[in-house]
């Protein structure tokens, strides 16, 4: 075990860790739900039926990423039920994490893809593309960079 000063058996640690997944999956499904309600809920608005190609695309794959990033958040839930009792927290434990991760990646995109998508629709492609690229910038800085320098002066 880590020397970071607790005292707590593996299995209290892989406990504790299964509560820290879920709660973080309860942050990014909220949000997930309200992009993908958005999302949704677009498609039965009269300007939808204007969009060009390139906009139906962007909101095709939108759909998609909203659709797998719902899927990816609940999996962990799912792999707990049918494994419940099965003592294999520990296993959940690095499953949940890497889904966790990926979900992450994919509302990342989701988000940078929505951005695009709206100044693209609102003012014009270029301003979506400008704003789609300034989120993804924001996103890695603060989804990949600022943990990575958090992890490094730390030691």
């Amino acid at each position: 075990m880590p020397d970071d000063g607790r005292t707590e058996t593996v299995v209290q640690r892989s406990d504790r860790n299964w509560s820290d997944i879920l709660q973080e999956l309860r942050v990014t499904q909220t949000g997930t739900q309200i992009i993908t309600g958005f999302l949704l809920a677009l498609a039965f608005q009269p300007r939808f039926t204007t969009l060009d190609a390139f906009s139906s695309t962007i909101y095709l794959v939108l759909v998609c990423l909203a659709a797998t990033a719902t899927a990816l958040n609940l999996t962990p839930v799912s792999l707990h039920r049918w494994l419940f009792r099965r003592h294999v927290k520990r296993e959940l434990v690095v499953i949940g994490n890497v889904l966790l991760r990926i979900t992450l990646a994919t509302v990342g995109l989701l988000v940078i893809g929505v951005v695009l998508f709206i100044f693209d629709v609102v003012l014009s492609r270029a301003a979506g593309l400008v704003a789609g690229g300034i989120t993804a910038a924001v996103v890695v800085a603060l989804w990949i960079l600022l943990p990575l320098a958090a992890r490094r002066a730390r030691g």
